[in-house]
């Protein structure tokens, strides 16, 4: 029996297939905020939103070896900044020994849905931390350039869980 999961040079890329990429992400000023090189790709199973609906789409079809460079829009990326996602958290809500600083990342725990959301302190007051709930790539436009270096068929496993797994990795 052969092994479908095995690396084969004649698929595209397409939903129920983990794809290997190598990329670099900049944004509008050219500030380079991320990179995957080629030896350490970021590895994600496609159709299954585990990377932004922009980049996926731009994604489909391509080829191991294939290159491109891509631009995502804040709509197809993280969205736009919403002024109504900031919080006024009073300094007593914060365990003691932690050194609040302006942009600063905090992982906190919604009350009532225990449901994590990241947030940031987008500054300090007189009667508390500011925190921005949006997601630090909020309104940004988004520019790739990206290379297929690997395409396999996902296992039974991976679709099920809706993510790729690493080598070796069950859970």
């Amino acid at each position: 029996m052969k092994d479908d999961t095995a690396q084969r040079d004649d698929l595209i890329v397409g939903d129920g297939l983990v794809v290997s990429l190598a990329y670099s992400l900049r944004l509008d000023d050219g500030e380079e905020i991320d990179t995957a090189a080629g030896d350490d790709p970021l590895v994600y199973l496609h159709g299954a939103q585990n990377i932004i609906p922009g980049l996926e789409r731009a994604l489909a079809g391509l080829k191991i070896g294939d290159a491109r460079s891509v631009t995502v829009s804040p709509d197809d990326a993280y969205g736009e900044m919403d002024p109504d996602a900031f919080e006024l958290v009073p300094y007593d809500a914060f365990p003691g020994d932690l050194e609040l600083e302006e942009g600063m990342g905090l992982r906190m725990v919604e009350s009532g849905t225990g449901r994590q959301m990241e947030a940031y302190i987008s500054e300090l007051r007189d009667d508390g931390a500011l925190l921005d709930l949006n997601h630090p790539l909020a309104g940004e436009t988004l520019h790739f350039n990206v290379e297929v270096v690997g395409i396999r068929r996902a296992t039974s496993e991976e679709v099920a869980h809706g993510h790729a797994h690493s080598e070796g990795h069950t859970h």
